[in-house]
């Protein structure tokens, strides 16, 4: 039997990070996430790795810039408003095709907003997050174990697409505790000959830059990045179903929503609903497939949020509009109960959308 640990959601990450072969953390504390830093400031001196509080979130992207360009695995992390600080490096480490992970611990806004859990960040996850045609691999864990197994799995896609992941975990996971393992932890390692890690006159000087003064070269340089985007979309989605091969109504939620959506299906299914789920553990890529098939099987969908409904859009163009989709949200840190869901469920069953 797999030995399992009884450990905080945002331990969980720092433990797999470190793992996963990270040695190079650089963060700065915010609400929900800062344990995160406080584990990686007590283990990484024992391993021989770095920790470094940055006097600023800006400070510490930036300082991910650096390690990742060296073909170093680091990490970051923060929370809603941190990230957005972040976002300028973000862009400069896409548009330098260096690999990193950045994990945000959501809240609820905008602005300060507060310290409860949100879901918010969907679009800054998704759609780039800093200026400029760029992508990031968002993974979204529903659970402790998926806090700890997507680190790994983060730390893995950045370094095969040489691109930045996000783990977009929301406060509550981030602050629960369940018992999880390390055993099945699958950790990749790939060759890095563009990383500046001194030439020793044995080969040309590499260079990690983001900037291009010829607007051709820089077009040709986009249009090639996409190219491994699309790559992207048609390999590495993943997603869970549950209780859909023989559903009228789909649920699609990730995250605590999930967690939430669930029970609401249990309770629809003792009524006589005929309704299943379906959690996208990517955000991108989004599970689009698998959303469009299921278009063709349900009568509407539901999209259970901790926002003012930031997936619904994607959830609508990946059903091409075949099938109408009901938004049940709650935001400001507020979480949907069982029992919302559930009315949800209800009046799609109904035809109320």
């Amino acid at each position: 039997m797999a030995q399992r640990i009884l450990m905080k959601g945002n331990e969980a990450i720092a433990e797999a990070a470190i793992r996963a072969g990270c040695r190079h953390y650089f963060g700065y504390p915010i609400t929900p996430q800062t344990e995160i830093a406080a584990y990686m400031a007590k283990k990484m001196p024992k391993i021989g790795g770095v920790f470094l509080q940055a006097e600023s979130e800006i400070a510490s992207i930036n300082m991910v810039y650096g390690a990742a360009a060296a073909g170093m695995r680091v990490m970051t992390s923060s929370s809603s408003p941190g990230i957005s600080l972040k976002a300028e490096g973000l862009s400069y480490i896409a548009g330098s095709d260096v690999p990193a992970l950045v994990v945000n611990v959501q809240r609820g806004g905008p602005g300060l907003g507060g310290i409860q859990p949100s879901q918010s960040d969907y679009f800054q996850a998704t759609k780039g997050g800093g200026h400029g045609d760029y992508r990031m691999i968002v993974l979204a864990p529903a659970s402790v174990q998926e806090m700890a197994s997507l680190t790994i799995k983060g730390f893995n896609l950045a370094d095969k697409y040489r691109m930045t992941a996000m783990i977009l975990a929301d406060g509550t996971i981030g602050q629960m505790m369940e018992p999880i393992s390390f055993e099945d932890a699958e950790i990749e390692t790939y060759e890095k000959p563009w990383a500046l890690t001194g030439t020793n006159g044995e080969r040309k000087h590499n260079v990690v830059n983001s900037l291009y003064l010829k607007p051709e070269a820089l077009e040709v340089t986009n249009f090639q990045r996409y190219e491994r985007y699309k790559h992207i979309e048609q390999t590495e989605a993943m997603w869970e179903e549950y209780m859909m091969e023989d559903a009228d109504i789909c649920v699609v939620a990730f995250g605590i929503a999930s967690r939430v959506a669930k029970n609401a299906i249990v309770a629809a299914r003792q009524e006589g609903i005929k309704v299943g789920l379906i959690r996208p553990i990517t955000l991108w890529p989004f599970p689009k497939a698998v959303l469009n098939k299921a278009a063709d099987q349900v009568k509407g969908f539901v999209s259970v949020e901790l926002s003012m409904g930031q997936m619904i859009e994607d959830v609508r163009l990946a059903t091409e509009c075949k099938r109408p989709v009901a938004l049940c949200n709650r935001c400001g840190g507020m979480i949907p109960s069982p029992d919302e869901v559930l009315e949800s469920i209800r009046n799609a069953e109904k035809g109320v959308f």
